[in-house]
Order: structure tokens, then C-alpha cells, then sequence
């Protein structure tokens, strides 16, 4: 049984499908959650819901490409419970174009949400996380194979691989370093993409798509004592269509 009472979690991207399912198992386990995104509105609507009270919920605007928002969000969760406990970097991007359409300045976004901004979570939250902490960033199948129209957002992801992989040397033994890659999980942003694949179901050995609860549990199994031994690794949650050790 996973018990995260007494403990905080700091999450980026919040608002999204993986962010909510994130949230929600967290705060069911008993943590207190400092949830951010950039849709302040809708973040503060889902973490009222989450927490009525708002005993162990507060909702905070951040920029993930603005690393002054990344301290600002570490500064008002430790005044606000006086520790953090878990990061989890669930901010991202995803947009189609093929490299040969792409703009160095669409280029320059993808990599400023989705690679940047891990960075400037993780750079500002490090000294301030408890001993025992565990950061988990979400990656991407992308990251691992590539994808078609989304190079920029591959890349991107690879480059979060590594990150995690570095800050696990780095930050050993005090605080545990993982990655979560999710494969096709429900939600609008994978519609387009099955649209144009309806293939990609049936070749996953699953043959469904996945949920972001599913992507939700591994994230706090990463982060419980569950995982004590586990750092540098990146799990896969895919249903086999993209198989790795």
C-alpha cells in the first residue's frame, strides 16, 4: 500500500489528462499537491474539485519555458507546506509538422516546453526536495523510436531521457531519478494521430490504448518506497507496441 501522508508533490502540467490522473492518485494516497500549469483557470477549477477545502490542494500558474516561474512555484509550495517530497514534470507540447515545414521558431518552442522546462522544474526544486525525494519526469515513446511529423517533440523527449539518466548520477543516493514514457494514451491529443494510423491499435500487442490512470500508478509507485532501489530507469507504459529493456 502506497501511504504519501505527510508529503508533497509538486506537479507541472497539471491540467492535462496525465496531469489530473497524476493529482488525483497522489492526493488518494494522502499528499499534499502543488499543482501548476499554464492554464491557471481551469488548474485552480480541478484542484477545488480535487480538494474542496484546499487543505492539501493549491493551484499555481508557471510558464514551463520561464525559469523564474520554476522558482517561484518551489518558493510558494515550500511556504505553503514547508517541504517538497516529489517532482513531477508533466508539462508538454505536441504539435504535427514535418521538419522539412517546421520554423526554427516552432523548432525552438517544442524544445523550450518540453525539454527546457524539465530543466528549470528540476534545477529550481533539487535543493529544496527532502531527503528520500524522487523526481520522475514523463517522456515519451517518441523519445525511444522517434515519430513521424514530430521530430521536434522526439528530441525534445530523448533529450529528457538523459536528463533523467544524468540528474540519477548526480543526485544519488538522496534523491531517486526516474522517467515514465507513455505510449498512445487516451485523450484528444492522440485522436489526430489515430486518424491518420488506425493501425496503431492493432499492432499494439494490448490492443487498446491506454489511460492516464494507468500512467498514473506507475508515476506513484516511482515515487513511493516501493521503488527505494529503483533510479536512472525509465519505465515504459505502452502495451508493447514499443518493447525495450
Amino acid at each position: 500500500m502506497i501511504d504519501f501522508s505527510g508529503k508533497v508533490l509538486l506537479l507541472t502540467g497539471a491540467n492535462g489528462a496525465i496531469g489530473r490522473a497524476v493529482a488525483q492518485r497522489f492526493h488518494s494516497h494522502g499528499a499534499a499537491c502543488v499543482l501548476t500549469d499554464l492554464d491557471e483557470d481551469s488548474t485552480a477549477v480541478f484542484a477545488h474539485k480535487l480538494d474542496p477545502g484546499g487543505a492539501r490542494a493549491v493551484a499555481l500558474p508557471q510558464d514551463a519555458t520561464q525559469a523564474g516561474d520554476a522558482a517561484r512555484v518551489v518558493a510558494a509550495a515550500l511556504a505553503r507546506f514547508g517541504r517538497i517530497d516529489a517532482l513531477v514534470t508533466a508539462a508538454g507540447f505536441y504539435r504535427d509538422r514535418l521538419v522539412t515545414e517546421m520554423s526554427e521558431a516552432e523548432w525552438r518552442q517544442s524544445l523550450a516546453i518540453n525539454l527546457d522546462g524539465v530543466f528549470h522544474s528540476c534545477h529550481a526544486a533539487i535543493p529544496h526536495l527532502a531527503e528520500g525525494g524522487a523526481i520522475v519526469n514523463i517522456a515519451s515513446m517518441a523519445g525511444h523510436r522517434g515519430s513521424y511529423a514530430h521530430a521536434h517533440y522526439a528530441a525534445a523527449k530523448g533529450g529528457v531521457l538523459s536528463l533523467t539518466r544524468s540528474l540519477a548520477l548526480e543526485l544519488a543516493p538522496r534523491i531517486r531519478v526516474n522517467a515514465v514514457s507513455p505510449g498512445l494514451i487516451e485523450g484528444p491529443m492522440v485522436q489526430p494521430l489515430l486518424a491518420k494510423k488506425p493501425e496503431l491499435i492493432p499492432n499494439t500487442p494490448m490492443k487498446r490504448l491506454g489511460t492516464a490512470e494507468e500512467v498514473a500508478g506507475v508515476v506513484a509507485f516511482l515515487c513511493s518506497d516501493l521503488a527505494g532501489f529503483v533510479t536512472g530507469e525509465t519505465i515504459h507504459v505502452n502495451g508493447g507496441l514499443h518493447i525495450a529493456s
